[in-house]
């Protein structure tokens, strides 16, 4: 993730929808028509087909970055009604560009935007290291992501310790302080030793805290893991690769390191809360073909030598839930092409129970050191070509400030061209349990949809029935025409409606039918 920091690729499949599968009738279907007006007949359509372009289940997010105020809150200091404030809008600025999740950035460098038992409060809401800000904000975080409709992950990131090498600057309370042996300086920074038992448990601990107390739908770790090599030299772990090493080389243990830390993680999560997810979004480049022959077409960094992080391995392991990998060049890039990079992700989660989405440099566009992004049509292209690999099931852009500035416009063009209808979050493979039962109680009122609320529903779909009255309306997103939290749906145009219930994993139930006649 630069400075601290999804399409479906859905082709036409068919999709066995019998009439039996829509329980169309029952208490409130017909019961708002006026005397003497019936509704059109359904039509049972035997096979139907999804269209491409309109994906039914697709993640769209958007990262929102506390450090250094880059997105959120956008200065130290603000009053809480500011910070709220601020908030509310981005999730505003992302639901109008029928975006479905948020990944809000909740651990910078081992502090914290929420009332932590074992880290101290962030600087970046206050201004000072440890200041309490009068609130816990992460209940608001999450309360008004849901109240949209929006998914919440928290990320976090493992291993980045302090900002500032001068400890003595730190709150009393920081673990920096508390365990200076853990630490390795590295440039300007100070980051916790990967090769530590120790610090994995930490690591393990505050993730699990937050899992246990807070209203979160996922953990999501970005793409610090060792440092990315600059003017700091050599990492300084020798003691710990000493004493923990066992005789293998350096660089395969400190892979070894991360990829313990990622499967304790991801069995603390689900172990904690079943339906929690938990991501990664790895640097781009695994490794090029340069150094492995499996790797792909590029000739860049490589996360697998340079951070250690072995994308591949958490794939294979299913010690994560889904990756992310950061997708940040244009087509046609010698170094690392996307039209490289795209395939060969695809074919590593390829029949496994990992989701793949692509992180999206939405902060380039308009950059002009590289001719590509100066193109309004470079972003909006590589959601089309996802299109092409049906492993790719979504996007998230790095980072909601453009989500708001809209440079070159581009999200008014990927908003016309790709998600001009809402879509629902893809399920997490192998998911069990049942979904929600049906809305009850549905009927029009005027122009109003109203039904009554379903216990263990967090949200509501809405889908209008073209003027066939075919039973596919729910098929794909063409007719899918809001997701909303609460229990009504004002529409201006007349017609069948169908409602379905969705639950925090956005397993969907059948449709209850009612329609809205004209005035």
């Amino acid at each position: 993730m630069r400075n601290g920091r999804p399409l479906l690729a859905a082709s036409a499949v068919a999709i066995a929808a019998t009439a039996a599968a829509y329980s169309f009738g029952g208490p409130g279907a017909e019961a708002d028509a006026p005397k003497g007006r019936v509704a059109a007949p359904v039509k049972a359509v035997e096979n139907c087909v999804a269209d491409a372009r309109y994906p039914k289940r697709q993640l769209r997010g958007v990262w929102i970055a506390t450090v250094k105020n880059i997105d959120w809150p956008s200065a130290t200091g603000l009053n809480v009604a500011k910070q709220r404030a601020e908030y509310v809008r981005i999730l505003d600025n992302a639901v109008r560009r029928n975006l479905n999740a948020v990944f809000v950035q909740i651990r910078p460098a081992s502090d914290a935007l929420y009332k932590s038992p074992y880290e101290p409060w962030s600087q970046y809401l206050t201004g000072t290291p440890g200041k309490d800000p009068g609130w816990d904000p992460l209940p608001f975080l999450t309360a008004e992501a849901h109240k949209r409709g929006l998914e919440f992950h928290a990320w976090f990131n493992p291993y980045r310790a302090a900002y500032d090498t001068n400890t003595a600057r730190l709150p009393a309370s920081h673990p920096a302080r508390q365990h200076p042996d853990w630490l390795v300086k590295y440039g300007s920074l100070l980051y916790y030793n990967p090769g530590l038992p120790q610090v994995r448990e930490h690591v393990v601990k505050v993730v699990t805290d937050v899992v246990k107390r807070y209203d979160i739908d996922g953990v999501h770790f970005d793409d610090y893991f060792y440092p990315y090599p600059g003017s700091g030299g050599a990492f300084n772990d020798t003691a710990a690769f000493r004493k923990y090493g066992k005789g293998v080389k350096l660089a395969d243990w400190r892979r070894a390191n991360v990829n313990k830390l990622v499967a304790q993680v991801h069995k603390a999560v689900h172990d904690t809360k079943r339906d929690v997810k938990f991501g990664i979004s790895p640097f781009g480049i695994w490794r090029n073909k340069a150094q492995d022959p499996t790797g792909s077409a590029t000739a860049g960094m490589s996360a697998y030598d340079s951070v250690y992080a072995d994308a591949r391995a958490w794939i294979k392991a299913g010690t994560v839930d889904y990756v992310m990998p950061q997708l940040y060049w244009p087509r046609g890039f010698k170094a690392a092409d996307y039209k490289a990079l795209v395939p060969w992700w695809a074919n590593e989660v390829k029949g496994t129970g990992v989701r793949l989405y692509i992180g999206q440099a939405l902060y380039r566009v308009g950059a002009t050191d590289t001719p590509a992004w100066t193109k309004a049509g470079e972003l909006p292209a590589h959601l089309k070509l996802n299109r092409s690999y049906k492993q790719v099931d979504g996007d998230v852009y790095f980072s909601a400030k453009q989500i708001g500035t809209n440079p070159m416009k581009v999200m008014d063009r990927l908003v016309k061209e790709h998600y001009a209808r809402p879509a629902l979050l893809p399920l997490p493979k192998g998911q069990k349990g049942e979904a929600p039962a049906k809305p009850s109680g549905l009927q029009a009122a005027g122009s109003v949809l109203k039904w009554n609320a379903t216990p263990g529903a967090r949200s509501y779909a809405v889908y209008q029935v073209p003027a066939s009255g075919e039973t596919c309306s729910a098929t794909d997103a063409r007719n899918l025409v809001a997701v909303v939290s609460g229990t009504s749906f004002a529409t201006k145009t007349p017609g069948r409606y169908l409602v379905t219930s969705l639950d925090p994993l956005t397993r969907e139930s059948a449709p209850a039918q009612a329609t809205v006649f004209p005035v």
